[in-house]
């Protein structure tokens, strides 16, 4: 390796692409190729960066393992900050072990933190809980410490451990000082703001207030009834019910949620349940049928009893009923939440983070285009959605992973 690619490749890792590209700018061969690419992907020219790194690859050769390998470890990592969480993960996989069979640790590391990551985004905790548990962070170099550091958060976060999720956003903070690198600084400044910005909205008594990640996962210990709207269940201290598949249930044990103590008229709960504008018999009849399933799927936490003029909640074991919702609530939140980390998404990506079809992705999309609220940019496979972040969404903070105990 000569001096010019040796001074570049510091650069790239100080954090300073144009430096770099300044060394290997008119270079074609395949070590000036790659670094070029990784310096366009820190510009956030995701699409070049992409095709240089794919040109180094071929360009090294079959001889060359570990620097191909490289080369798809970069790929990898582009396609993860471009939010392309279908990239193939078994390329990643077979380039780590092939940076591990040669001694590359620190890159095979780096390899293992990427797919850590996409399974952070696509709500696959468990899984990212028991990768991430095979490492030894005291001996990786301060960059990949603050990377270890940020993702025990982000899982932190999505369980709602949030005294964990700040101590290792402190050690991130740290390791970002000592690697020196200003983009990772202001990542975990990012994501330290994630913990003193509200998270949701509390209805209780008629009145309502914006709570802090720290107050949500206080509400989950605590001994009240929560009617879940950012997950579609009902939860006290000892049961969880998941209503994620039953909208009509879920509308009704809301409305009756926010009513407590009070009841709530039959033609209201008509109304909200079957978007009925003039009830009748019919009505009155399915409501009945819908309100015997909720009382027997709530049957350890709650009754829902008959009043003169509708129906009322009364928590078998709570002290109080109380809704927990978005901030802004929209009909097509969960796509908007995901948006809203200002990142370029694909409706792939979308689809695997949340879980749905990306058929039904395409559809919420397209309707959030044309109401203004999302814009897109290129064409086909290269398609990507964004936004400016909405306000009263915090990421996707809330969405991919269920409380501890779903």
């Amino acid at each position: 390796m000569d001096s010019l690619i040796t001074a570049a490749a510091r650069s790239l890792a100080a954090g300073d692409p144009l430096g770099a590209l300044n060394l290997v700018a008119l270079r074609d061969d395949a070590a000036a190729l790659a670094l070029r690419g990784i310096a366009m992907a820190q510009l956030g020219d995701f699409v070049r960066a992409k095709a240089l790194v794919r040109r180094a690859a071929r360009a090294f050769g079959a001889r060359e393992a570990v620097a191909r390998a490289r080369c798809v470890v970069a790929e990898a990592e582009i396609a993860l900050v471009s939010r392309d969480l279908g990239w193939p993960a078994k390329a990643l996989d077979a380039a780590r072990a092939t940076l591990e069979a040669h001694g590359d640790r620190v890159n095979a590391a780096h390899a293992r933190y990427l797919g850590v990551r996409r399974l952070l985004l696509i709500g696959r905790l468990d899984e990212a809980e028991r990768t991430l548990a095979e490492f030894d962070p005291s001996l990786l170099p301060p960059a990949l410490r603050a990377a270890h550091e940020l993702v025990v958060a982000g899982i932190a976060m999505r369980r709602l451990h949030t005294k964990t999720a700040h101590a290792a956003l402190v050690q991130a903070a740290h390791a970002a000082r000592n690697a020196g690198i200003p983009a990772l600084v202001a990542e975990v400044e990012s994501a330290s703001l994630l913990l003193s910005t509200p998270a949701a909205r509390l209805l209780a008594g008629g009145e309502q207030r914006q709570l802090l990640l720290d107050e949500v996962e206080a509400l989950r210990a605590s001994k009240a009834l929560v009617v879940d709207a950012c997950r579609y269940l009902v939860r006290d201290a000892g049961t969880v019910v998941s209503l994620a598949r039953r909208p009509v249930l879920f509308a009704l044990a809301r409305a009756l949620g926010e009513a407590w103590p009070a009841d709530v008229p039959r033609d209201t709960l008509i109304a909200l349940a079957f978007r009925a504008r003039r009830p009748d018999e019919s009505h009155r009849a399915r409501l009945r049928v819908e309100i015997g399933r909720l009382r027997t799927l709530l049957h350890a936490q709650a009754d829902v009893s008959a009043t003169q003029r509708g129906y009322a909640l009364a928590p078998r074991h709570a002290r109080e009923v109380v809704v927990l919702t978005w901030l802004v609530e929209e009909q097509h939140a969960a796509v908007l939440a995901s948006l809203a980390d200002g990142e370029s998404w694909s409706s792939s990506a979308l689809a695997l983070a949340l879980g749905i079809s990306q058929r039904t992705v395409q559809r919420i999309l397209d309707a959030l285009a044309v109401a203004g609220k999302v814009q897109s940019f290129g064409r086909g496979r290269a398609r990507r959605w964004m936004t400016p972040p909405v306000p009263g969404f915090t990421t996707i903070l809330l969405l991919p992973a269920p409380l501890p105990g779903d």
